[in-house]
């Protein structure tokens, strides 16, 4: 029995040649039930590029597998000693447990390295002339292949563990978006030698022509005083919570949170109520921010942004855990400058790329495939987005088309309502149920009004569109204000939306779809004729034969 899954631009043979759905050069996946054969067209002795040699992932993977279940049999066990025991491992009833558990732990070491062999025994890849190709499995055999000239990224993931043995993780890419990873091939582990060689393969390119004054080489470096925007992103209270936890959840583990609780009553005992629960929170916030400056260094140290020959974009960073990303500039459609509030209040913002093939597994969303640069000051920002697009000056700096008022009434009704509508059902609540309810209803109403007008108004200040050379450019956002400067080439569509109360005032919403990134983005609340323009403009020839000519605006 066997199963074929293939690429979206036709079906492949094992051996590379073209089979009966379309040309060869598609990827392609086979999934055999039973070994591998040695011998025949589908066996890793033969095939499209038989005179290839067939390699194996590093040796070192048994025994980085063997680590890795010792780490996980005492991050389970020691905690369930613990538990069970109360610190008395070999006392009266405990010794059997202790012995079962520390039996079981061996079992999971030895057993996952034996599974670790029996992959690496069973895996095989090679990179032809055509063709990158990776058989592995031993019931289920996973023979899979993507095609050379369709590989846009090879990626170099290196944890820890995997820099001690010097060795990374390669994962090789088309940039289609595909299911069950078909569009990506991934080796794990091969040595760093043999990672870096495998990306210089796949991704050379010819040099292209120096004729714009961007030369290659070096774009941007870190400077460890882009340190200062790391506690002002949301992430800082967030590991604040998620440390206190921690603190408990240990606690529990070792039967001490009683006295946890205690320790930290005996620290507050006298203090008015009304000084314990900022006393906490601050307490709380240093740790988040302690906890965001050591996220930051471990994610963005060594950090250095190259263009290289051939026009790929590399990103490189990490301090524990090595990351090298890289983008074909021919797959970037535009930049998108992102300015969080608390990076903004301090003039910083980030750039992420705007380009086809981005989507990554689940498992990676962490790891910011998109990010080019971390929040730095907003003017090397802007000369960053320069260099990366090959700009005299940046589109995202441009002067915007600022929104008709209406927008900003737009903003402030729904503003004002959704900071009312707590007061109302804490108003309510209190009549029927408790007088502390009105109390929290009129803190709100004193509070939450104002903050909720500041926002409003900053989010149409925050309005704006406009063109700039061969890019459009949109702006909008409060608590994340993003720029977005998207080439006009790359826009396909557009999507045109008008609400009963946004036709009323004369306004409408725009969306430009595109291959790349989000896929759409938005122009929201501008005037209706203006919009219109601007969008026929941005993309001649796309929106004309939707318009009536000499309709009322909004009509």
């Amino acid at each position: 029995m066997s199963g074929r899954n293939t690429g979206t631009d036709g079906t492949a043979g094992l051996d590379g040649t073209a089979g009966p759905g379309g040309p060869a050069g598609a990827g392609a996946t086979r999934d055999t039930a039973g070994p591998e054969g040695t011998r025949g067209p589908s066996g890793p002795g033969e095939g499209s590029h038989g005179a290839e040699e067939w390699l194996r992932l590093d040796r070192r993977a048994v025994p980085l597998t063997a680590l890795v279940m010792a780490g996980v049999a005492c991050g389970v066990c020691l905690p369930v000693l613990f538990g069970l025991s109360g610190g008395a491992w070999f006392g009266a009833g405990h010794g059997t447990r202790t012995l079962l558990l520390l039996a079981g732990g061996v079992l999971l070491v030895v057993g996952g390295a034996a599974v670790e062999y029996l992959r690496w025994s069973r895996t095989r890849y090679r990179i032809g002339p055509e063709r990158a190709e990776l058989h592995t499995g031993l019931l289920l055999v996973k023979r899979r292949s993507l095609a050379r000239e369709r590989i846009r990224s090879v990626d170099l993931t290196a944890s820890p563990l995997l820099r001690v043995l010097g060795l990374v993780k390669v994962r090789m890419g088309t940039g289609e978006h595909t299911g069950g990873g078909e569009s990506t091939l991934e080796l794990h582990p091969v040595s760093r030698a043999e990672g870096e060689r495998l990306r210089r393969e796949l991704l050379g390119r010819p040099p292209a022509a120096d004729g714009d004054g961007h030369r290659d080489g070096e774009l941007a470096a870190l400077d460890p005083r882009w340190l200062r925007y790391a506690p002002l992103s949301f992430v800082a209270p967030l590991l604040g919570g998620a440390a206190a936890g921690g603190v408990m959840q240990v606690s529990e583990w070792f039967g001490a949170q009683d006295e946890v609780i205690d320790w930290v009553g005996d620290r507050f005992r006298g203090t008015p109520v009304g000084w314990i629960v900022p006393a906490v929170a601050a307490v709380v916030l240093l740790a988040g921010v302690v906890g965001a400056l050591g996220l930051w260094v471990e994610m963005w140290w060594n950090y250095r942004l190259e263009r290289e020959p051939g026009g790929t974009l590399r990103v490189r960073r990490g301090l524990l855990t090595t990351r090298s990303i890289s983008i074909e500039e021919r797959r970037l459609r535009g930049v998108e400058l992102v300015e969080p509030l608390g990076a903004r209040l301090s003039g910083a913002a980030r750039v992420d790329a705007v380009a086809t093939g981005l989507a990554e597994a689940e498992e990676d969303q962490h790891a910011d495939h998109r990010t080019l640069l971390p929040a730095v000051p907003r003017a090397v920002a802007d000369d960053v987005v320069a260099r990366v697009l090959r700009e005299a000056a940046p589109p995202t700096g441009a002067r915007l088309t600022t929104h008709p008022r209406a927008a900003r009434t737009r903003r402030l009704r729904w503003a004002v309502a959704a900071a009312l509508l707590p007061v109302v059902v804490l108003a309510v609540l209190g009549a029927l149920l408790t007088d502390v309810l009105l109390y929290a209803a009129g803190a709100c109403a004193l509070v939450l009004p104002p903050l909720a007008v500041l926002l409003a108004l900053d989010a149409y200040r925050g309005l704006g569109h406009g063109l700039s050379g061969a890019y459009l450019v949109t702006r909008s956002g409060t608590a994340r204000r993003a720029t977005v400067a998207l080439q006009r080439g790359g826009v396909i569509g557009w999507t045109v939306r008008q609400s009963y109360t946004q036709r009323r005032a004369g306004l409408i919403t725009l969306t430009a779809t595109t291959a790349a990134g989000a896929g759409a983005y938005d122009v929201y609340d501008a005037d209706a004729s203006e919009g219109l323009g601007f969008a026929a403009t941005a993309v001649p020839g796309l929106l004309e034969p939707f318009l009536e000519r000499g309709a009322p605006p909004g009509r």
